[in-house]
């Protein structure tokens, strides 16, 4: 059972979510804690901003580093919606995040243990604390809801001339 502070870092992050989907991108959010504060929010768009890079996880890393003006970001907790990627996994790292909790697995991509696990590396010279299945049940419903959605939009479109 999770710490109830981390259910309500979560359900920032399932928060951010919805924005996404709101905004047509895969619902992923993300929340940067430091003691305590939520410090920085995120969330999925890289389809509006025309950036690969633009994962929830790095956008909140971003914002906060700025708002800490340190790309380093020691003493930090991200909080997201879908276990990260190899690449924002990668960004962890380097920001020196001592936690990182997510929610649904990601069987495809997934860079905690599903498909690699990088924070396991020993090679690695930063490794945080890792928990993964907080609230993996209402994340996992977001998504399928999500993709379900998408689906049944592309089966009514006309089919092409």
């Amino acid at each position: 059972m999770p710490d109830p502070a981390g259910v309500k870092y979560m359900q920032l992050a399932l928060e951010q979510a919805r924005l996404a989907w709101a905004e047509g991108e895969v619902p992923v959010g993300a929340v940067v804690v430091r003691d305590g504060e939520v410090i920085a929010t995120g969330y999925n768009q890289p389809i509006g901003r025309h950036d690969p890079t633009a994962h929830a996880e790095i956008v909140a890393l971003r914002a906060a580093a700025e708002k800490l003006g340190n790309y380093r970001l020691p003493g930090c907790e991200l909080y997201v919606t879908l276990e990260p990627c190899i690449m924002c996994s990668g960004a962890m790292m380097h920001a020196r995040l001592s936690r990182v909790v997510y929610a649904a697995v990601d069987p495809k991509t997934g860079a905690c243990g599903s498909v690699v696990n990088l924070f396991g590396e020993e090679r690695l010279n930063h490794h945080a604390e890792v928990l993964g299945g907080v609230m993996a049940e209402e994340a996992s419903s977001l998504l399928k809801a999500f993709f379900a959605e998408r689906r049944a939009a592309a089966r009514k479109l006309p089919a092409p001339d």
